[in-house]
């Protein structure tokens, strides 16, 4: 409808001497006056799709690699964590050994014990940026005197926090320690056997020793020395004199790197290919995304058996402890558990 005013401010009505449309009674009379205040409109709450797209957003946020910096934030003691589609090898480097080396084995500490049995060389993982590393107990069981050594080269004095010799696993504690790399600890649930892997530890006292394979079998039942039982395991764990942990295990009826006493504890553990030699017990096994996946417990090496030395060297039969399991146990040992 197109309407116009003359100069004089007089309306003009268009259709003036037209038939009018006829008023529907239905429709109600405009008011004769406007309310006084106009009711202010409700404001609309945060319904559920809101708290949905909130929390989906800070799901893509973790899953986007900042598990890290939620660790940062919330303490040295949060121990990062996530599924094994976390990423912490750089995307220009994933899938590649060297891309998962290059990212956790600044989470990766040599350990060397002293005991009234000897001495021995062991690996860990750190698992808090204050120091927090999970290692295997036969590494640390009985000694006397505990240091670690970071990939940079820094020496620090470790006491024990806690130990579960049924699972083979301890916690140590490095002593004044912070802004430490932590590793990211993924999920083994979704481990299939042919997965490829690297392992990282400190075989026969060389730090940082990389060595890649496969995931050769799941569930496996190993059986090995408890803290109660280790004379045996002691005294073999002892001969190395810092050369690497002889550990000896059980595995399908046979025992390996000698006598695993009488006292004895059965895990399940992951059998792997990869490469592995005294002194790589408690490092790590990690998937091809940079997620530590087990820890490294036991390994047959044949130099523990035969003086010939064409016998050395690592058969690729190897064994770890699940990271479920070690999630799983760390309230126990942060607790102080001695079992």
């Amino acid at each position: 409808m197109t309407e116009s005013f003359h100069r004089s401010g007089e309306y003009e009505n268009p259709y003036e001497g037209q038939q009018q449309a006829p008023v529907n009674p239905e429709w109600p009379p405009p008011p004769a006056y406007a309310p006084a205040h106009a009711p202010h409109p409700k404001k609309r709450g945060r319904g559920p799709l809101a708290l949905i797209a909130a929390v989906a957003i800070v799901a893509a946020a973790i899953g986007g690699g900042t598990a890290y910096g939620i660790q940062e934030l919330t303490g040295n003691d949060t121990v990062a964590s996530s599924s094994t589609s976390t990423n912490v090898v750089p995307s220009s480097q994933k899938g590649t050994v060297a891309g998962v080396a290059k990212a956790v084995s600044p989470s990766i500490v040599e350990i060397s014990a002293t005991s009234n049995a000897g001495s021995s060389t062991g690996s860990g993982v750190i698992i808090t940026s204050g120091g927090e590393i999970v290692t295997n107990n036969h590494v640390v069981a009985g000694a006397s005197q505990i240091k670690a050594t970071t990939s940079d080269g820094k020496s620090y004095t470790a006491k024990v926090v806690g130990t579960d010799s049924k699972k083979d696993l301890a916690l140590i504690k490095l002593e004044n320690a912070s802004g430490l790399k932590a590793a990211t600890l993924g999920d083994s649930t979704g481990i299939q056997v042919g997965d490829q892997v690297v392992a990282i530890g400190s075989p026969e006292g060389l730090s940082g020793t990389v060595t890649s394979g496969i995931i050769s079998a799941l569930d496996r039942d190993v059986t090995v020395p408890t803290e109660g039982g280790q004379d045996q395991g002691q005294q073999q764990w002892g001969q190395g004199q810092g050369q690497g942990d002889q550990w000896p295990f059980e595995f399908g009826g046979r025992q390996f790197n000698g006598d695993t006493g009488s006292d004895t504890t059965t895990y399940k553990a992951l059998q792997t290919d990869a490469s592995l030699n005294p002194g790589n017990s408690g490092g790590a096994l990690i998937d091809m995304n940079g997620n530590i996946i087990g820890i490294n417990s036991a390994m047959y090496s044949p130099t523990s058996q035969a003086s010939s030395s064409s016998d050395a060297g690592s058969i690729g039969l190897g064994f770890a402890i699940p990271v479920n399991t070690v999630k799983a146990d760390l309230a126990k040992l942060r607790a102080g558990s001695t079992d």
